[in-house]
């Protein structure tokens, strides 16, 4: 049987996940509700 306590005890998340996770936190991309705020700001300027 697993023993799922020592199992998590020699986890290490590997390299390319944490290097992974710092490019997409780090990252300022613009998503779908960045881009539509921006658009009803610019209709609201122009009016």
């Amino acid at each position: 049987m697993i023993n799922f306590d020592e199992e998590i005890k020699k986890f290490h998340p590997s390299l390319e996940i944490d290097d992974t996770e710092d490019a997409i936190y780090n990252s300022n991309v613009s998503d779908a509700t960045d881009l539509m705020i921006e658009l009803i700001e610019d209709i609201k300027k122009n009016n």
